[in-house]
This record gives C-alpha cells, structure tokens and sequence, in this order.
C-alpha cells in the first residue's frame, strides 16, 4: 500500500520538474521517489501490550508512603527515578515515615541504578537540605552516608553531580560531624593508591573545609595532604588541588599562604603541564590581595613576565586567560611597576587587543597565512578579553593620558569585525565614559559608531545607559559649553533616529520597546524643537502603526514625556488634537485603547487640571464605543479619572462623570463589561475627592500634583518672555537706526549741544535698559531649561513669600526638577494654584517702579 500511495504522486512531481527544472534535477528526483518506494520502515505501536499494562497498574487505594515502596521494590526504572524525584514532597507530608520505610528502599536501589536515577536522586537530596524538612542531625544521620557512598561512581556527571551536594552539605554539618564523617576518611582518599576519580574528589572536599576550621587544624591535617595532592603524578589531579590553592590561602591566612602556599604555587607555575601553569598563573592573580609588595615584585611579577614572553612563542593556551587577567594584574601590581616596565606591559596589552588583525611585522591580513578556525577564535577571545579590560587599562594609564596612550585600541575595538568584541565594548562604554570625565568629548565619535553597529546586540547594550552616557557627553566635560548641546555630540540626531528604525525593522522587538523607553532622557539632551520635528512625531507613528503592545507603550511614554517638556504652547495643542483624533477618535478599536493608555501615562506625568482641561471629556466619550474590550478597558480607568478632580472646582466633570456611570449602568447590554461597571461604581462610591485646600490624608499628592503644575505654568512664562525678547531685540535694532541717522544730520552742531544731546539720550536708554535687565536675566536661564535633569527634587522654594517670579523662576530651573520620573518625591513646601498669577503680578509692579525711577533721573539731568 505504501508502494501505491507512492505512485499516486510520482506522475505530478514529474510533469511540474518538466515544467520548472533541468533534466539532471529531473532525475534526482526520481531516484529519491524510487528509494523511498523500496524502503519500508516499520511502523513502532505505542500501545501497550496487556502484560504490560497488568504490570504497570499499581492498586489506587495505597497510601503515597505504600505506593513508594511498592515502586521502588517491584515497579520499573522510570517508576524508581519518579518516586526518587517525588522525595522532597514525601519528607515535608511525612518525614518519620519516609526516613523508616521509603529511604532504606532508594539506599539499596541506587547501588544498581542507571545515571537517570543517580541524578535525580543527588538533586532531591540537594532539595531536602534546602527546605530543611529535618533537622541536620538527623540528615548527617539518614542521608550522608548516602551521598559519599556515591561520590565515586563510575560516571563523571554522576559523581560530580553527588559531589556538589555534599560542598553543598558541609556548608551546614557541625564542625565535629565534619571532621569524623569527612575529614578523616579523606585522609585515606587522598592517597596515591586511590583511582584518579577519588583523588580529584578530595582535592575539590579539601577546598571547602579549609573554611571550616582554624588555621592551626588546617596547618596539622589538611595541608599535608594539600602538598602531597599538588606533586601528583597526574596532571589533572595537580591542576585541580592547584585551583583550590586560593580556597586554603584564604583559611589559613597571609603568614601561612606566604610560608606555605605561595612556594607551591611557584613550582606549580613551572610545571610540565600546560594546564597545570593555567591553574597556577589564575590562581596567583586572584592572591595578589594577599601578597605584600616584597612578594609581588621578586616572586610574582618575574612569573607573569616570564608568562608573557611565553605567550606568543611557545605557550599560546594561557594567551586567553592572560588576557582575561591582564587588567587586575597591571593595576595589582601598579606601585611596583618602573617606567620601563609599565610601558612593557601597555604595549603588550596594546599588542593583545590587535591580535589576529595583522602581524606583529605590520603586513596586512591578506599577506598572513590561513588561520585555523580553532586559532581565530582564540584570537577573538583575546580581543574580547581586552575590550572587557578597557576601563582598568584607563585607571593604569590615568585617564589624562587617555589620548596619546589608549585611544587608537579604543578605536580599533569600537570597530573590530567580530561581533562578540564589539558587543563589550558596548557593554563598558558608561564606565570608559565615567572614567574620562571631562575628557569625555574625545570618544563621541565611537558613541555615534557604536550608535549606528549593524548589529542589534550591540546596541542593545550601549542602550542600557545611554542616558547617563548622553548626560556625561553634553555636562559632564569641561569642554562642552551650555550654549549648543548638540555641539559636544555631532550626528547624534541621525544616529538616534538611524538606530530607532534599524530595531523597528528587526523582530527584536524587546530591544525596540528598551530603545524607546530610554528616549524618553532626550529633552536634557537636546533642543525642544529637535525632539518635536525628529522625534515627537515618530513616537506617534509608532503607536498608530506597530503591532507590539509593549513598543506601542514603550512609545506613547515617550511622547507623554516629550510633550511635558515641549516649551511652545502652539505645538502642544497640535500633538493634544492629533492624540485625541488620531487616537481617541481613531477607526481602529486598537487604536482606542491605547488612547486610554495614553491617558494613564499623562495622568501620572501631568497635573490633574491640565488632564481635566484637554482629556478627561475626550475618556468620557468612549463610554459610548461599539466596542466592549474598550468600554471595559474604561471601567478598570474610571477610579483614576475620578482622583484627577478637585471640588469645587471640577464640579461639573464630576456630573459628567456620574452621567456616564448611570448611562452605562442603565444601557450596558454585555454581561462581561456589565459585572466590571459594577465592581467600578462600588470602588468610585468608596473614594473621596480632594478639594481646592489641602487636607493631610491628600498631603503628598497634592505636594506633587501643585509641582508638577507649577512647572506647567512657568513653562507658559518663559514662552511669555521668549517673545518679548524677540520683540524687544526687533523694537531696540530700530531705535539704534534712528540714533544713527540723527546722529549722522547732527554732527556739524557745536560740541556743547552736542553733549547735551548725548546726555539726554543716555539718560533715557539708561531707564529703559534698567527695565529690562530684568527680562534679560529671565531669558537667559530660560535658555537652559531643557538642559536641566529629568528627575524631581522638590526643594525648599517657597521660604519667602515675597518673593518674585524671577527668583521662582530661577530656582525651578536651577534645580533638578525636570526629570522624567516624578513618583516617589516629595517636596517640603509648593505654591498654591495662584501663585504664578500673583507673581506676575509683583514683577510688573516692580518694571513700573523702575520706569518711574528713570524718568526722575532724566528730569533731574
């Protein structure tokens, strides 16, 4: 049949090759339906045979103690591993009875069990200890013997599976269970005479217990045994006592690892075995804290020399390691270093981050021999290595020779062709940015390489602190000044634009919605009218048009955020009006939605009566949406709405709001949104409304909402006074023409009229120019307004009632309240509502008191 069911298709597949392939392709293809014909695999039943079935069948009326036992002692492997897994939930149901009747059980099946059981019996032993189901007298009692029973399996995985456990074990065994129970059949262990399995177990048990005991039992009983492990004759068992070295140091302390363990450690360095000097040189890096500087410079700085010469001729397998090491090791032994040696070892750092990308004579890569695949990536590694040693390289250089000494390999690495090298350089691009401080200028260019990778690993991680890292570029630096912020960063706008579309292209959308997320820093970055022409409106688009729930939200924040610090008034109302009809109003029901999400980010980034002003009506509206999934999304946002009003003030919101309640009450026709309306009118009845005054129960909100709203209006003033500064400089480059040609038709007057003439108009520019100082002053940390930070500190600001909106206004901006996040602060005092109006107010008076002064002073001239 099969043969037949073959045939059936063979006519088709020839006529379309006919058509589509050439004749050899024909065939082919022929051939593979001509072999498939003649194999006939057997088809294998998954039912079970009656027999096995039978014997499968355990009896459903024994207890889970019973059923255990029956398993263990007559069911199969699989049944055995099963109740070996299930062992924790038997010793927390039932602990006296397990250790009587189903431990014994798992003892004798282990010593015949496969690697499945061993296994998962070594992880529910683990478990047990963990949930302390019994006490560790009674575990040292009923499961120690157990585990070192097994610690020598034949299986590797299966005896380092069991070895973990016991490390894991000790941490909790008394001192003396230890000693009797582990330390002293290791002595025996330990011999020469034990297989190789048995000795490298010692080496790693030797480790751990050089932290259980003082110094003086550790000299007595476990050294002994540490030096005879470190000259076995097989190289395994010495590179591993060699890797516990650290572990004893740190018991026995620094007299003892001087007089004891660094001598081993030197003849271990020396040693045959390639692996064995690996082990030695890691481990001598990690004691460098232990050491003193006598013996760091004569013992430990002639092997890492001599570990380096090495390196490149005759033992390149400690090239990667070195160069993983090499960072803590030239700032380890920094302060012995000579000139002459701290040059050496620079360039032999220099000489590692380049390696693989040309030879040591300087040829190009098309003139070196063909690597092996092994040795370019080795080579990688090593480079990689370097990258994630770049920030300690800058601390032994000092960053002030950053410049002349590291910034070709920082080039060089920011560029590399591989991928791995460029993703950690990514990676520690905040800490070289930290480091440099206000050389921090210098490596822009790399942000913006770095910025615009092909790889979206990359920048996923330079994105994970690019606000700080942008912080640093435009304040950070000496050099940067205030008056351009996008001058300390070039093309930074077309990397960050270029970077937003490359991961809104790819299926990465979790690097999207992070990329998203941290733009919200940009309006301490750059300009107003930048974030609204090349950023604002994409952040929209974004929302309107992909299809990621977490990138659509990621975006709607960011343009919440973008237009709380937008400072002209005109394109707020636009991006309010396209956010209420695009979305609000949209066709799509998705689109709906997110208005509501939308909704939420401007109710907590905003102050209530701006959301009351321009969106609570707008939210009202979908009361009435077709569709339910939005009317219900409504419901679950009906209770934050209702915390935005402030009585008597919203009064007639609040009817609107109770409309809508009723309407939906009376009119809803789906039982699911209906049942939620009414959990929602429970909640709305529970909640009280803050009033105008404060009260203490609303203290702190009403803190942070009379922040956030004071910002609002001081944003309104300084767009107010941007636009007398504009009409002022239009106003003042007229009165200088006309003074000119006065000047010019005046100038054959005699010199004492001319005086007066001079006088006069001195007199009066003086007044006016003294009126206006003020408004200068005003405007030129106005400038500055979005350089400031994007989270708040409300500071004590409102000590002096008296004073004028220019000192307010001075204070909000030099503070750090322009921050993105708000919640969680809180200031000591705020202005109430009125507060801008009346400083308006104030400083009018005081322009007239000035203008007043002035004329008095020219009429006295």
């Amino acid at each position: 049949s099969g043969a037949k069911g073959l045939s059936c298709y063979m006519h088709p597949i020839i006529i379309f090759s006919k058509m589509d392939f050439s004749q050899s392709n024909l065939f082919g293809y022929i051939e593979d339906l001509q072999e498939l014909t003649i194999i006939e695999r057997p088809v294998r039943r998954s039912l079970k045979t009656p027999e096995e079935i039978e014997r499968l069948t355990v009896d459903e009326e024994l207890s889970d103690i019973e059923r255990a036992v029956y398993l263990l002692s007559s069911g199969q492997d699989i049944q055995g591993t099963s109740v070996v897994a299930n062992l924790p939930v038997l010793m927390r149901q039932n602990p006296a009875e397990t250790l009587r009747r189903v431990l014994p059980k798992i003892r004798e099946v282990l010593h015949v069990a496969g690697v499945e059981m061993q296994l998962t019996a070594a992880v529910s032993f683990l478990t047990v200890l963990q949930e302390e189901s019994v006490s560790i007298h009674t575990y040292s009692h009923s499961f120690l013997h157990i585990i070192l029973q097994n610690l020598e399996h034949r299986d590797a995985g299966v005896s380092n599976a069991w070895l973990e456990t016991l490390l894991s074990v000790i941490e909790a065994l008394p001192k003396e269970t230890i000693r009797h129970e582990i330390l002293n059949p290791l002595v025996s262990k330990a011999q020469l005479s034990q297989t190789l399995q048995s000795r490298l177990v010692s080496c790693k048990i030797l480790g751990k217990l050089a932290n259980k005991f003082e110094a003086h039992i550790i000299k007595r009983e476990i050294l002994p045994l540490v030096k005879s492990l470190c000259q076995d004759v097989e190289y395994e068992v010495r590179t591993c006592m060699c890797r516990q070295l650290e572990h004893i140091a740190q018991g026995i302390g620094t007299e003892l690892t001087k007089t004891v363990v660094l001598p081993e450690l030197v003849e271990l360095a020396r040693d045959e075995g390639s692996s064995v000097r690996l082990a030695a040189f890691e481990t001598l890096v990690n004691l460098l804290d232990m050491l003193d500087a006598d013996d760091r410079s004569q013992t430990v700085l002639p092997l890492v020399k001599s570990f380096c010469e090495k390196s490149f001729k005759a033992d390149e397998s400690i090239l990667v390691s070195l160069s993983f090491h090499l960072g803590k090791l030239c700032n380890g032994l920094y302060g012995i270093f000579t000139p002459e040696q701290h040059l050496r070892f620079l360039e032999f750092y220099k000489k590692l981050s380049m390696l693989g990308l040309q030879q040591e004579n300087g040829h190009n890569d098309n003139q070196l021999q063909l690597q092996t695949l092994e040795q370019e990536k080795k080579y990688i590694s090593v480079r990689k290595n370097c990258a994630y040693n770049f920030p300690a390289m800058i601390v032994f250089v000092d960053p002030k020779n950053f410049h002349l000494e590291l910034y070709s390999i920082f080039f060089c690495l920011c560029h590399d062709p591989e991928v791995p090298v460029r993703y950690t350089m990514a990676v520690s691009f905040y800490e070289v940015a930290k480091l440099l401080n206000s050389g921090v200028y210098t490596i822009h260019k790399e942000l913006v390489t770095l910025l615009q990778d092909e790889s979206l690993e990359v920048l996923d991680a330079l994105v994970g602190h690019l606000p700080e890292i942008l912080e640093l570029m435009t304040n950070g630096g000496e050099n940067s000044g205030s008056e351009s912020k996008l001058l300390s960063i070039p093309d930074l706008i077309p990397a960050l634009t270029t970077a937003e579309q490359r991961a809104a292209t790819s299926l990465k959308w979790r690097t999207h919605e992070k990329l998203l997320q941290k733009y919200a820093c940009l309006p301490h970055i750059i300009s107003s009218d930048q974030i609204y022409y090349r950023f604002l409106h994409r952040m929209l688009t974004i929302i309107l048009t992909n299809n990621v729930l977490p990138v659509q939200k990621a975006a709607a924040r960011t343009l919440c955020v973008y237009l709380r610090y937008n400072r002209k008034q005109e394109q707020r109302h636009e991006v309010i009006q396209k956010l209420i009809e695009q979305l609000g109003q949209g066709k799509s029901y998705w689109n709906r939605l997110r208005f509501l999400d939308t909704c939420e980010f401007i109710m907590e980034l905003f102050s209530k009566s701006f959301f009351c002003k321009y969106f609570f009506l707008p939210v009202l509206e979908l009361t009435h949406d077709p569709v339910a999934n939005v009317r219900m999304k409504l419901c679950y946002l009906l209770p934050k709405v209702k915390s935005t009003l402030k009585i008597p003030t919203d009064k007639h919101l609040l009817q609107q709001l109770e409309l809508c309640i009723r309407k939906l009450l009376c009119q809803e026709k789906d039982k699911d949104v209906l049942t939620i309306v009414k959990k929602t009118v429970l909640e709305l009845d529970r909640m009280e409304i803050s009033v105008d005054a404060f009260q203490k129960r609303f203290y702190e909100n009403d803190l942070l909402d009379q922040e956030k709203e004071r910002q609002e209006h001081l944003l309104l003033e300084m767009e107010q006074l941007e636009k007398e500064k504009q009409q002022n400089e239009g106003r003042s480059t007229n009165i200088n023409d006309k003074m000119f040609e006065k000047k010019r038709r005046d100038s054959k007057t005699s010199s004492v009229l001319a005086k007066s003439i001079t006088l006069s108009v001195s007199g009066s520019s003086s007044g006016t120019s003294a009126g206006k100082e003020d408004r200068k002053s005003k405007l030129v940390r106005s400038q500055s307004f979005s350089t400031q930070a994007l989270h708040p500190k409300y500071s004590n600001i409102d000590k002096c009632p008296k004073q004028n909106s220019l000192s307010k206004l001075q204070l909000f901006i030099s503070d750090d309240s322009f921050r993105t996040h708000s919640a969680g602060n809180s200031g000591n005092a705020a202005f109430p509502s009125s507060s801008s109006s009346r400083n308006l107010f104030n400083s009018a008076d005081q322009k007239s008191n000035g203008n007043k002064e002035s004329q008095s002073r020219k009429m006295s001239m």
